[in-house]
């Protein structure tokens, strides 16, 4: 949940902001990420295919859930990062499994303190929920 409320504040259709020549003219967005997720479409689309959700819209928040929680899956096999640990996910989930393991981040201290931000968010939905209990 924590990196949804990151990426997108929870609004389905989220999108990254423009960038913009002479800080007036538009041209164009950083990618494709989209939706709750910030999914880009190749991730998404491979998300659709081996997931079996072919149907799986990236506004949609029980499909970008779903997405997120599948990611985190991933990396937990492909980088061995435990599921409670967020700081670590939100890294390889903005960079990528491949830039993760590049250690591509670790040169981006901006990254490292939004990934703090996402493990603080993290700790305190853990608390919440142990506070229904």
């Amino acid at each position: 949940m924590a990196i949804i409320w990151k990426e997108s504040s929870f609004r389905s259709e989220a999108r990254p902001r423009k960038r913009y020549a002479l800080g007036l003219i538009p041209w164009g967005r950083i990618s494709s990420a989209y939706g709750y997720a910030q999914a880009i479409d190749s991730t998404w689309d491979w998300y659709r295919s081996e997931s079996g959700n072919s149907g799986a819209d990236r506004d949609d928040f029980e499909d970008a859930s779903d997405f997120v929680g599948w990611y985190m899956g991933k990396t937990l096999v492909t980088s061995q990062i435990l599921m409670h640990d967020a700081f670590n996910h939100y890294l390889a989930y903005h960079d990528g499994h491949t830039g993760f393991k590049r250690g591509d981040w670790k040169n981006k201290d901006w990254l490292r303190a939004v990934a703090t931000q996402v493990a603080d968010q993290a700790a305190r939905y853990r608390g919440q929920l142990r506070s229904c209990s």
